[in-house]
């Protein structure tokens, strides 16, 4: 299993738009093969940071992630609300709960 964590930072105001973005797109995620988890946070240290949290069966189940239309379209209109490039890291689940 591998992971995937994306950090975004927000634009001042925008917060509660990439919010409801994420609302739109979290159930569709959920139904793509190969997702076993899919978490968006707050940092409460930082508001304006959101931490996604992404649980995948392989590599190449992000890669087809990555690829779907409506993800696509949210990447495209989360975009205009982010305050520079998303923080992302993947990571080799070795054992987990």
């Amino acid at each position: 299993m591998v992971a995937l964590i994306a950090k975004m930072k927000i634009k001042e105001g925008k917060m509660d738009e990439a919010i409801e973005l994420f609302r739109d797109l979290v159930p569709k995620v959920g139904k793509e093969e190969g997702t076993m988890a899919y978490a968006v946070c707050r940092d409460k240290a930082a508001p304006s940071l959101l931490v996604v949290v992404e649980r995948y069966r392989d590599r190449e189940a992000i890669k087809d992630h990555s690829s779907t239309p409506h993800f696509k379209e949210f990447s495209k209109a989360v975009g205009t609300l982010l305050d520079g490039k998303p923080d992302l890291t993947i990571v080799e689940e070795i054992f987990s709960i």
